[in-house]
Formats: structure tokens, sequence, C-alpha cells
């Protein structure tokens, strides 16, 4: 019979070790790995399961794409949310590991603006417009996880509506602020100004997980951490502004485009959004967000969102990509 390899040997007593420590039987574990089954790609990724969970509403075909597109959607931006996390609860944040967790990030919101060439390019307008009024009133706009990420990104009161943000300064009530945040405007509407059902859906399903992220996050958002630790970093800094770019200027204008691919300005095509106000809401120069306003000079805030549309023109004649 062959000896066993010394350094297997090694192996087990450190799993023993490992073991012992929590007052469990090594013997009992490895039975459980001698009885179970192999691996296989499709059970680890749960692939049967992911492919049952596009259900169109209608019999259009080009509503698998509008489904697939957003749930891959949200899956980038479940990425990034745990991105976040890992920086915000980091015992020892270094400045290395902050800054590769954004450039993670701003690869993450990169590969969603490139892939909105799926939506404009990959369904047919006379398609989208039938089977999208068959989805009233649900709306990209109800995407919790998007707004998780501008609250676990910046102080609350940098999301507030521009107009009344001076105003709401000086409370320190979140949900004060929760009540002014600059997506609502977005979901009323046009002639009376009343919370459409889209956003009386919304509010009621997330308002208060959103409050409650923006209590957890208040002292450990990543515009917090930023001035708490790497003020006078270059490259932070660098990392930082292009992270605000991608979420508050280059991606919303890339869903923007999409939306006036499919959307004209008349009213009954503004019925197709889920009766969101989004020629108002989606352009980043009536919002004026940014998750880090002191990066930002005073010229730059006034032309905020110049930089997206320039960004948009290069990519259209090829000099960048």
């Amino acid at each position: 019979m062959n000896s066993l390899d010394p350094s297997l040997v090694e192996q087990v007593k450190k799993l023993q070790q490992k073991y012992a420590v929590m007052g469990q039987d090594l013997s009992s574990y490895l039975d459980g790995l001698l009885y179970s089954d192999y691996l296989t790609y499709w059970d680890y990724i749960h692939l049967d399961t992911l492919l049952s969970l596009q259900n169109p509403k209608t019999q259009f075909p080009d509503e698998k794409v509008f489904i697939v597109y957003h749930q891959i959607t949200e899956l980038y931006f479940n990425l990034i949310l745990w991105e976040i996390e890992q920086i915000a609860y980091r015992e020892q944040l270094e400045e290395k590991f902050f800054i590769e967790r954004l450039n993670r990030m701003i690869n993450y919101f990169r590969q969603l603006e490139g892939s909105f060439t799926i939506m404009i390019d990959g369904m047919e307008r006379e398609q989208f417009l039938k089977f999208r009024m068959a989805l009233l009133p649900a709306s990209g706009f109800q995407s919790a996880q998007y707004r998780l990420i501008e609250l676990c990104s910046t102080d609350m009161i940098n999301l507030v509506n521009v107009l009344e943000r001076e105003a709401l300064m000086e409370y320190s009530d979140l949900n004060k602020q929760l009540q002014r945040l600059y997506w609502q405007s977005g979901a009323t509407e046009l002639a009376s100004g009343k919370k459409t059902l889209t956003l009386q859906q919304f509010e009621e399903k997330y308002s208060r997980l959103f409050l409650e992220t923006g209590m957890k996050y208040r002292d450990r958002n990543l515009r917090k951490l930023y001035l708490r630790h790497f003020p006078n970093s270059p490259e932070v800094i660098a990392r930082l502004r292009e992270f605000d770019q991608m979420s508050n200027v280059i991606w919303p204008l890339a869903h923007l485009k999409s939306a006036g691919r499919y959307l004209h300005r008349d009213t009954e095509d503004i019925k197709a959004t889920g009766g969101t106000n989004w020629q108002k809401y989606l352009p980043p120069r009536f919002q004026r967000i940014m998750f880090f306003p002191e990066l930002w000079s005073e010229q730059e805030k006034e032309e905020w969102g110049r930089a997206g549309v320039l960004h948009a023109l290069h990519d259209q004649s090829g000099k960048t990509k």
C-alpha cells in the first residue's frame, strides 16, 4: 500500500484542528464529503431556476428581451451594493482596498452603460409600445436597488430635489429629507402633479427600507468614508469623480437615450413608462445629483451633464469606446 502524501496528512491535521476548536468531529464531515455528489455548473448557478424567471405577460417576442435586460441590470446593481457594503464594514479601510472596490463599481456601471444597446437596437418599437401597456403601472423607476446605491453613496441631503435642498439643509431629520428626494418628481402626473400609482406602490413597499438604509449608512456612506480617511488622496478623488459621473450623468443619459428611442414627447407615449415624467426626471442637468459635491468646481456644477453628452457624441463618432 502506498504511503499517504505528507502534504495531504498535514492538511488533514489542520482540518482536525479547525473542527476541534468548534467541538466538531472531522470524521463526520469527511463522511459527508464522501457521500455528497460532485458539484455541477448548472447546480452551482441554479441555471434551471434562472431560466424559469422570464415570464412575459404578452405574446410579443421582444418582451423577453425587455425582461432579461432588466434582470441583468438588477444583478449588476446588486454587485455594486455588495462592493459598497464591503467598503463600509471593512474594519481597517485601506486606500488600496477602497480604490479597488471603486474600480469594480465603475466597471459595473460601464457595462451597464454599454448594455443599453440591447434595448436601443434590440427591440422593435412597435412591439415595445404595445407590450409595455400591458405592464402598467410597473416601471424601471421602481428599481429599489438603484435608490439604495444612491443612499449608500452620499448623504441624503445631496439627493433632495435641487430646488428644496438648501431649505432642508439645516434639518437632520432623514425622514423629512426622504419625503423630498429628487426622483419623486419623476413619478408625478403631468397635469395635476399628484403621485402616480407607480410612485404610491414604490413608496408603500420600500419607504421603510430606504429610511433604514439612510440611517445605517449615515456615518459610513462612501462620501463620509472618503472625507474621514482619504480627503487628500488624488487617486481616490479621481475614482470618486468617475463613479459620480458614471452614476449620475453617463448612466442616466444612456437611460434617457433608450427612453427617447421608444418614447416620444406626446402624452400617449409617456403613458408607456408607467406614468413617470421621464423627460424631466432623467436629464442630469435638471436634477444635479452629485454624490461628492465638494469634488466639483462651481463651473463643473453649472455644466453638470455636459460631460456625459460629449461622452455620448464621442462614442457615436467612434473616437472613444
